[in-house]
């Protein structure tokens, strides 16, 4: 359970790293609030639409009798609506990512330094139009299988009880992890850990992912706050990088206490090795 702290306190650490670092953190704010602007318009999109496609793929209620119908497609409609917030709350990091791919790689860069004993951080010799292709190709890789949770969790909700109290609660965890994921590939992706390891790395402390990406989830619920806290966010998740993959860091960088010596499992993780 200390791991959910810890996760949570790189969050914060993020927010604090950016806060002291206006001109970055400005910059950071340009392409959320362009992705947000098109999410907002599909978002309000699916609240006018939405109950006309319910009526429309649930043909057998037709001819049901009140209320029961429109109690029905009422649910359906609130179902159909928040699993569009769930999937626009996991697609909006890595759209957004996607999009500020050379501003959110020289803010994670910068908190790297910031924090690492001798001041340097890893770099990637890779072309930028490459990184867009791999950053590009694994968040399409990891909208899958988001997606397919986003599926799992829409059949759940349809299930009494279950679906109103446990459903809500594993959607969030859900995207607590895979919120993670793309943020934290920033860096790690600059250190040549592929999707698949990245993957595994998260797996191996989940308690850390969720104590870091569950609240960012919830506060990206709030309107506007992604767009805020996404510069932070990207920092933060630096730092749970560096975490995972058993890195030394500099006590008091990126506004708070580090940590340093192997992952706790015992076993170091090479810089650029892909497990």
């Amino acid at each position: 359970m200390r791991d959910l702290g810890v996760g949570f306190g790189y969050l914060l650490r993020g927010q604090r790293w950016a806060g002291r670092h206006g001109r970055q953190y400005r910059f950071g704010l340009l392409p959320g609030l362009l992705t947000l602007v098109l999410y907002a318009a599909a978002l309000v999109a699916l609240a006018v639409w939405g109950e006309d496609a319910v009526t429309w793929a649930t043909p057998f209620a037709d001819h049901w009798s009140s209320p029961w119908q429109g109690l029905f497609r009422g649910f359906l409609t609130a179902v159909l609506f928040a699993l569009g917030l769930l999937l626009a709350v996991l697609t909006f990091t890595a759209v957004t990512l996607l999009v500020g791919q050379p501003f959110y790689e020289s803010l994670s860069e910068k908190a790297d330094a910031d924090v690492s004993p001798d001041g340097t951080a890893p770099r990637s010799d890779l072309p930028l139009w490459r990184e867009l292709w791999i950053s590009g190709r694994d968040s399409l890789r990891v909208l899958v299988r988001a997606g397919l949770w986003g599926v799992l969790l829409f059949a759940l909700g349809l299930l009494p009880f279950v679906g109103q109290t446990v459903v809500p609660v594993l959607g969030f965890f859900v995207t607590g992890f895979f919120l993670t994921e793309e943020l934290a590939a920033v860096a790690l992706q600059r250190r040549g850990v592929e999707l698949r390891a990245r993957l595994a790395l998260l797996r191996s402390r989940k308690t850390l992912v969720w104590g870091f990406g569950t609240p960012l989830g919830l506060a990206f619920l709030v309107p506007f706050a992604a767009v805020f806290l996404m510069p932070g966010a990207v920092v933060g998740a630096t730092l749970l990088a560096r975490d995972l993959l058993g890195e030394e860091t500099e006590e008091g960088g990126a506004g708070g206490a580090g940590t340093e010596g192997p992952a706790p499992d015992g076993r170091p993780h090479p810089q650029g090795a892909t497990p």
